[in-house]
C-alpha cells in the first residue's frame, strides 16, 4: 500500500511537477530549501491547492483523478500548520472537541483521551491559548489533528516557530506518535536534525520538482546526493539495546554489523533505537586496532569513494551491508589503497543515539 500523488502548478515563475510514489506507513519528510515547493504539494495533497489534472490516492482511498475531486472537508486528514492557530476563545478541551464534530462515533479510531495522553497535555485542557507556551500549543495541535482520527496526517514544519528549547520538549512526544500510531505521516521540514530523527523515508525537493525519494539511510548516503557531500554528511543506523553494562555506565547495541558502545541509557532490552555517525568522525584502517580508545570498531567492505572537494573524498562503507559513511584526506585514501570491494576497519570516534 503507498500514497500515490501527481500534480502539475504553475503560478508566476514558480512550477510544481510531482509524480510521487511514497510508503503508507510511517513518516515521510519533504525536504529541501525554502521555496522548493514542500508546502505547495502538501496543501495539493490536502485539497488546498488545487491542480485540476492532478491524481492522488492514499492506500484504497482515491481522493483525485482529474478534475474528480474529494473536497477538502471530507478528506480524513489531518494537518498541522506551523503556528497553532488554537480558538483564542476556547479552551484547550473545546479546541479539541471541536473537529470531532465532523467525525462519525463509529469512524473514531482514537479517542480524545488517547489523542490528550499522547501529547501529555491533560494539565492544560481548562487553559486558553494564551496561558500556553509555544511548545504546548503546538501539542494541542497536534492532538487536535489526531482528535479526527485521520488516515493521513500532514505536518508542515510544526517546530519551525519554536525555539531550541521548545523544540526539545515537543520531539519526544512526535517520537511517541511515530511509535504508537499506525497513521502515515507527511512532514515539511529544513532541518536536518528533525528529518534524521523523525523520518523513515525522505523526498528531496528542488524547484518544484521531486529530485531524489527513499528509504532515509540510504538517501543520507548516496553519494550523487547533496546531502553525502557537505560538511555534516552522516549515515543513520538502526540498533537495537542487547546489553547494559553497570560496571562502566554503558550500553551495548546490536546491528547487521556488529555492536556499538555508547553511554548507558536507561532503555529495556530490545528497544530499537537510532544512530547517527558523522562521516567526518569515522576513519579507516586496513587492520583492526587493538590500542586504542575508540570502542566502535567494525569490519567493513569499501562501496563507493567521491571527492570531496580538493584535499578529501567521501568513502561509502558497507558494514553488514549497512551504509556508513567516512570523510578522509585524498592523500589516506592513496596511502590506505583504497578502491571498491576492499576490506577495511571502520573506525567511529563518536556515536550519537538519537532515540
Amino acid at each position: 500500500m503507498s500514497i500515490q500523488a501527481r500534480f502539475q502548478l504553475h503560478r508566476g515563475d514558480f512550477s510544481l511537477d510531482v509524480d510521487l510514489h511514497i510508503p503508507s506507513r510511517g513518516i515521510t519528510a519533504l525536504f529541501g530549501p525554502s521555496g522548493c515547493g514542500k508546502t505547495t504539494l502538501l496543501r495539493a495533497i490536502a485539497g488546498l491547492e488545487r491542480c485540476p489534472d492532478g491524481f492522488l490516492q492514499v492506500d484504497d482511498m482515491q481522493w483525485q483523478q482529474g478534475k474528480t475531486l474529494v473536497p477538502p472537508h471530507q478528506r480524513p486528514l489531518g494537518y498541522v500548520f506551523q503556528e497553532a492557530s488554537l480558538f483564542p476563545h476556547l479552551n484547550v478541551r473545546r479546541n479539541l472537541e471541536y473537529g470531532l464534530k465532523r467525525v462519525a462515533v463509529t469512524k473514531r479510531k482514537i479517542s480524545l483521551d488517547r489523542a490528550i495522553e499522547l501529547l501529555g497535555i491533560a494539565p492544560l485542557l481548562a487553559r486558553k491559548p494564551h496561558k500556553l507556551s509555544g511548545g504546548e500549543r503546538q501539542r494541542v495541535a497536534i492532538a487536535r489533528a489526531l482528535a479526527v482520527s485521520p488516515r493521513l496526517l500532514l505536518m508542515d514544519e510544526p517546530l519551525a516557530a519554536l525555539d531550541v528549547t521548545r523544540k526539545q520538549e515537543i520531539l519526544p512526544y512526535l517520537e511517541s506518535l511515530h511509535r504508537e500510531l499506525d497513521i502515515p505521516v507527511i512532514y515539511v521540514s529544513h532541518s536536518p536534525d528533525e528529518v534524521a530523527r523523525l523520518a523513515d523515508h525522505l523526498v528531496l525537493m528542488e524547484a518544484g520538482r521531486v529530485s531524489a525519494s527513499g528509504p532515509i539511510s540510504e538517501m543520507l548516503t548516496r553519494l550523487d546526493l547533496p546531502l553525502a557531500q557537505g560538511s555534516d554528511a552522516e549515515a543513520l543506523i538502526e540498533a537495537t539495546v542487547a546489553e547494559h553494562d553497570e560496571a562502566y555506565q554503558l550500553t551495548y547495541l546490536d546491528f547487521p554489523g556488529g555492536r556499538f558502545t555508547v553511554a548507558h541509557k536507561d532503555l529495556p532490552m530490545g528497544t530499537k533505537v537510532r544512530l547517527r555517525i558523522i562521516a567526518r568522525d569515522v576513519s579507516i584502517t586496513l587492520e583492526r586496532q587493538s590500542n586504542t580508545s575508540i570502542l566502535n570498531i567494525f569490519p567493513a567492505t569499501v562501496d563507493e569513494i567521491v571527492p570531496a572537494g580538493s584535499a578529501q573524498v567521501t568513502v561509502r562503507l558497507l558494514a553488514g551491508g549497512v551504509p556508513i559513511l567516512s570523510r578522509i584526506t585524498r592523500k589516506s585514501a592513496a596511502l590506505l589503497d583504497l578502491v571498491p570491494g576492499k576490506p577495511v576497519y571502520a573506525q567511529a570516534k563518536s556515536v550519537a543515539l538519537l532515540a
